[in-house]
């Protein structure tokens, strides 16, 4: 194991793979306790999307090859779309969000951290999917961030002044700062206080929980998204958070035009 965060352990790794698939014949013959069908088909494809997002996660520190995320990613993305659709019977709402990012910090790190691996692996069709699903809740337009990382793949969006949650403000910054070291010393700021400002998440300090815990990794990845759609230098940047390889991967994968 080749792994790109300190905390995983091989034990940890290997049981999370093996519980990913064992979750999934278990509830083919169990049922999540619920008031309805449709609330129960909401729950499961709930579940059925955070372990698709873990898996992601995990392979990624883990130490998998990045070409071998895309499967990852795919299979993510159609677990997202069976969400906002299970979600939407239960809720008798058809253009729900399958996040709620404007009330959840961490749901909105999460849809940051899908739509740049969506860009940095250079899968254009899969964030259009994705972005869609946000899009129709009502999304679009509404924040800095989510138009910034989207515009620049995707035709047609807005230019937008307000943002839901501060602790995206240096990453913004970074975008429109003059200078380039200036953009750079930015990008450093947000992954040193990244960390700290997710202390709320379900998934903060889960390293603590050891083998038996819930711990994937810890990943900035919009950082490294918005210094390669940005041009900002990251050639400075050691900090654990900070997806180097994977921007490295994106910029020597880009498409010529």
């Amino acid at each position: 194991m080749n792994k790109r965060q300190k905390f995983l352990t091989e034990a940890r790794y290997v049981d999370f793979l093996v519980y990913s698939e064992e979750t999934k014949e278990f509830w083919d013959h169990n049922t999540f306790e619920s008031d309805s069908p449709e609330q129960e088909a909401s729950l499961r494809a709930t579940h059925f999307k955070n372990v698709a997002l873990k898996k992601l996660l995990i392979s990624y520190t883990g130490g998998v090859e990045i070409s071998a995320l895309e499967p990852m990613l795919e299979e993510l993305i159609r677990n997202f779309e069976r969400r906002q659709e299970m979600l939407a019977l239960s809720e008798k709402t058809e253009s729900i969000s399958p996040l709620a990012i404007d009330d959840w910090l961490d749901e909105y790190e999460e849809f940051v951290q899908v739509a740049s691996l969506c860009i940095l692996l250079h899968r254009t069709d899969l964030l259009e999917r994705f972005a869609a699903l946000l899009d129709a809740a009502g999304y679009c337009g509404q924040d800095a961030l989510y138009e910034d990382l989207l515009c620049k793949v995707l035709p047609d969006r807005e230019d937008i002044d307000d943002w839901y949650h501060d602790v995206y403000t240096p990453l913004l910054q970074a975008i429109y700062a003059d200078d380039k070291e200036v953009a750079s010393d930015l990008l450093t700021e947000y992954c040193e206080q990244w960390y700290p400002a997710f202390k709320q998440a379900p998934w903060h300090d889960s390293h603590l929980q050891g083998d038996e815990g819930s711990y994937v990794g810890y990943w900035a990845i919009e950082a490294g998204t918005i210094a390669y759609l940005y041009g900002i230098d990251d050639s400075q940047i050691d900090h654990m958070v900070y997806p180097k390889d994977l921007v490295e991967y994106a910029r020597s994968h880009a498409p010529t035009a």
